[in-house]
């Protein structure tokens, strides 16, 4: 039976800080990048130390000179004792400098143009002192109006998709055009520096009565900024069988009021130019306007009158074609083409191409008009700009995030070679391809994709450095952060300690960490790890024969977050501030809370194993959909999308009763029980204990709460603790069962997060009985057979993974104050015991190098690492972190000599 929970909770401990320090804590911050090149808003979040901060702390923010900015200040986690653990903030500096303090204690100054939100039943309007946005309730549009300078400069925004009712095998198929329909529209935030709105609805079919991929589109508006931030999040919901998504795209009407000449269109290339180009271009002719007029239009401000032109040419202006459209199509990652033509039924005319545009592009006049960009506008190929109407009084500027010049997007099952195999031949086929195969679960529906966009409004077609600047920061954000000691002095996210080469054991490991994070970063470029539903993940497992990653190999493609990449890379930014290390963790946090984990549909709330489709595999599992990935993306930006991917996970132990991710290898039969649900306690229960602290640090969820206290009181009370492999949840109690004492140890069960969220639960609360469970698995996991038998009466079997489980062994040892233990624990990080199985091949390999393989054996020349596969490089850097972190003083005498040799 459970145990009875421990009462730690923030609504009955202490209502302010305990241990409250004298002064005024403060924060130093830089940019992540570079210095902004112009004014932008900026979001970012900072930890705090346990018992540093009220809740109702004012926070100020000030240059490094000293001058106040106004900020937004609002708390995104707090700790068990009730002050503040993390704390978002929001600003928008008029003129960026390289770096701010935020001092506690301090109250900030009102922005000179605060954000206005006003509400009514039927819209909301916004308004930043620069632009004025007016939002709908309900109908086709995200955006009804946009304005700047007392003009409307954009409207009628809305969201545009197509659907082709089969597979453009044999040539494209007829599209049936849908159009957004928004059914709500909510203030999140509403000042005084930014206001959040959020949108959601369905796209319905136009004339039809069929609707399909929900959607939630976020607004962010900063005060004094022209800008739009536009998030948008869909879920695929069809069946892949009969549904082709052949294009989907973001699209707003622009009025267009001056003569042909003086209306622009803009469209960023590949190296930071842009196409510089008017509706009725007056330069190149074969008469001469005049030298001003010319560089009027180039320069899009207003040409003079055309009375004051030459007359050679404004006697025959009206000979010279008006342009009406113009398309960028940026079919692949490394391709773009673009063409432009004078009508719909026209011919196109070429214009050229490039590599890789920017996405970014402007349509209107000199008096106004709207620039809109697509973040990974190239990475997340197919996509496409599209200007229409440019010659008419309204023009329409779209951004599409799948192209509809390109094949109608398939979702279907790569193939069905079981056909209808029985679980025993399925794990037959598992030998082989390593693919974990049913019918019926390689199934896309529920999966997402989030998108980030940026709109500006503008008074006047913009300069090309002002588009250039602008179209940088939407590729990359600027984002304030503080440093690496900053953040580890506040102790959150376990066990890591900023990068410390300070001895040649220590230098010669990191020297290894860099390696594996230069090589990862180098391969998603080399191998093209790119695309609309792609990009963010990594592979999984290197073919040496082939010189390729196993792009086609069952369970050895893409890698879905298996063995915590995540984990790594995040740690890895966290310890080193590295901004290339934090782009790569902020792609893979986007691609793997979207797509690899449902949204809807029966596996909701779970993610898929690796596979050669990131929704293929049949094992739906805990461990993918786990939150421990998505945390720390979420505390450094406040990023409301992952928010609501961690809020979407707050029963998802329910999901269980769906699927039972082991159904295939459980030595008993069983048949799902609300009473009695089988719960892994590592992979199953590491993920539900990360949901759980989330929700009570974010929320202050006493359900989420009593969930993590009691179930951590109840592997307390089993006899084997953690090595009784699996327990009984009742979902009515959100307790476990503490009657099993077998013993039951996977080499997974530790690999998924569950070191990094047991470290944070003792930390955070002292629930008897816990420590000790896990301090058990720690000291016994690698120890041998004889000290195994002697506790708990056998050895241990299918032990494996060594170097990844000598942090456990550190973990005790650090915790112990245990030298020997320490040393136990850099041997086994080190692998000097041949005796053990799947010894890490980073482990044996001594020379860490890369080769060049290049000529006819190879489709493009590329860098390969033969002994580096995604499971081993990940936990490798995992173990070396925290093993650096927890006994990093014992290495010196403990490290092998060709270590530094």
């Amino acid at each position: 039976m459970p145990t009875e929970a421990p009462s730690v909770s923030p609504a009955t401990g202490p209502t302010t800080p305990t241990n409250q320090p004298t002064g005024r804590p403060s924060t130093a911050l830089h940019w992540l990048e570079d210095v902004p090149a112009a004014a932008t808003g900026v979001t970012w979040g900072v930890p705090w130390a346990r018992g540093t901060l009220a809740p109702d702390t004012p926070i100020g923010l000030r240059t490094a000179g000293g001058t106040p900015e106004p900020v937004q200040t609002w708390v995104t986690a707090t700790w068990p004792d009730g002050s503040v653990k993390w704390t978002a903030h929001a600003a928008a500096p008029t003129a960026p400098t390289d770096s701010y303090v935020l001092e506690a204690g301090t109250q900030p100054p009102e922005p000179s143009s605060a954000v206005d939100v006003r509400e009514t039943d039927d819209h909301v309007l916004v308004d930043t002192g620069v632009i004025r946005v007016r939002v709908p309730r309900t109908g086709a549009h995200l955006v009804s109006e946009i304005e700047t300078g007392g003009r409307v400069v954009a409207r009628a925004g809305r969201l545009v998709s197509l659907l082709a009712d089969g597979p453009d095998d044999d040539g494209p198929r007829p599209r049936a055009p849908f159009t957004s329909r928004v059914r709500a529209a909510t203030v999140e935030q509403a000042g005084p520096v930014r206001a959040v709105l959020r949108i959601d609805g369905v796209h319905r079919e136009d004339g039809g009565a069929r609707e399909w991929l929900p959607f939630t589109v976020r607004l962010y508006l900063y005060a004094g900024s022209p800008t739009l931030r536009l998030m948008h999040s869909f879920v695929w919901d069809g069946d892949a069988e009969r549904d082709f998504l052949a294009g989907l795209g973001v699209r707003f009407e622009v009025p267009l009021r001056e003569q042909p000449h003086d209306r622009h269109v803009r469209v960023a290339g590949s190296a930071g130019g842009f196409l510089t180009e008017s509706v009725r271009g007056i330069t190149g002719l074969r008469r001469n306007p005049g030298g001003d007029v010319r560089a009027a239009q180039v320069a899009g401000r207003p040409t003079p009158p055309v009375g004051d032109w030459a007359p050679a040419v404004a006697d025959r202006l009206h000979w010279v074609p008006t342009w009406n459209d113009w398309t960028l199509h940026q079919g692949s990652p490394d391709g773009y083409t673009v063409r432009k033509r004078t009508a719909d039924g026209a011919g196109w005319v070429g214009i050229g191409g490039g590599t890789r545009a920017g996405g970014y592009a402007y349509l209107g006049d000199t008096s106004g008009g709207l620039e809109l960009g697509l973040r990974d506008f190239w990475k997340g190929a197919p996509t496409q700009l599209d200007v229409r109407g440019a010659t008419t009084d309204t023009g329409e500027l779209t951004v599409w995030l799948w192209s509809p010049e390109s094949r109608a997007m398939d979702l279907r099952f790569f193939h069905d070679g079981l056909g209808q195999a029985d679980y025993a031949d399925q794990l037959d086929a598992l030998e082989i391809t390593y693919e974990d195969y049913e019918p019926g679960y390689g199934d896309a529906h529920g999966i997402a994709r989030t998108h980030e966009l940026n709109l500006t409004a503008v008074a006047g077609t913009p300069s090309s450095a002002a588009l250039a600047a602008r179209a940088a920061a939407l590729a990359t954000p600027p984002l304030l952060v503080a440093d690496p000691d900053r953040l580890h002095s506040a102790g959150v996210f376990g066990d890591w300690a900023p990068v410390d080469r300070s001895t040649p054991a220590r230098a010669a490991i990191e020297d290894r960490i860099d390696f594996l994070l230069a090589f990862y970063l180098d391969q998603v470029e080399q191998r093209r790890w790119y695309g609309f539903w792609d990009y963010g993940d990594v592979m999984h497992t290197y073919d040496a024969d082939r010189h390729t990653w196993r792009y086609d190999v069952g369970g050895y493609a893409w890698d879905n977050s298996e063995l915590s990449p995540d984990l790594w890379f995040w740690l890895s930014y966290l310890r080193s501030g590295r901004a290339d290390v934090f782009r790569f963790a902020e792609a893979m946090t986007r691609h793997t809370g979207e797509v690899d984990v449902y949204h809807a549909g029966r596996f909701a709330g779970l993610g898929t194993r690796h596979n050669v489709q990131h929704w293929g595999c049949s094992a739906k599992q805990l461990r993918i959909s786990n939150p421990s990935y998505r945390r720390f993306y979420y505390y450094l930006t406040a990023d409301e999308r992952v928010g609501d991917l961690l809020d979407e996970l707050a029963a998802s132990e329910r999901a269980l009763l769906n699927v039972d991710a082991t159904r295939k290898v459980r030595g008993d039969v069983y048949s799902p029980d609300p009473a009695a649900l089988s719960v892994g306690l590592g992979t199953d229960w590491g993920a539900l204990a990360a949901t759980w602290l989330t929700r009570w640090e974010r929320h202050a969820d006493t359900v989420a709460r009593d969930k993590v206290l009691g179930t951590m009181a109840d592997i307390g009370a089993l006899r084997r603790g953690f090595l009784t492999g699996e327990a009984r949840l009742d979902l009515a109690t959100g307790r476990f069962d503490t009657s099993p004492e077998r013993v039951r140890v996977s080499h997974l069960s530790a690999v998924f997060g569950l070191v990094e969220v047991c470290s944070e639960l003792i930390d955070l609360a002292d629930v008897p009985g816990f420590e000790e469970a896990w301090l058990q698995y720690c000291r016994l996991y690698l120890a041998d057979a004889a000290t195994q038998e002697a506790a708990v009466g056998q050895a241990l079997t299918g032990i494996s993974l060594i170097q990844a489980h000598s942090r456990l062994s550190a973990y005790a040892a650090g915790r112990d104050g245990d030298a020997d233990l320490a040393a136990f624990a850099w041997r086994r990080f080190f692998v000097d015991s041949g005796d053990m199985v799947n010894v890490n091949a980073l482990c044996r390999e001594r020379h860490w190098a890369r080769t060049r393989v290049d000529g006819p054996g190879v489709l493009e020349p590329v860098d390969e690492a033969p002994f580096v596969s995604t499971n081993d490089a990940s936990q490798f850097g995992l173990a070396a972190i925290q093993n650096l972190a927890l006994i990093g003083d014992y290495l010196e005498e403990s490290a092998p000599d060709w270590l530094t040799g």
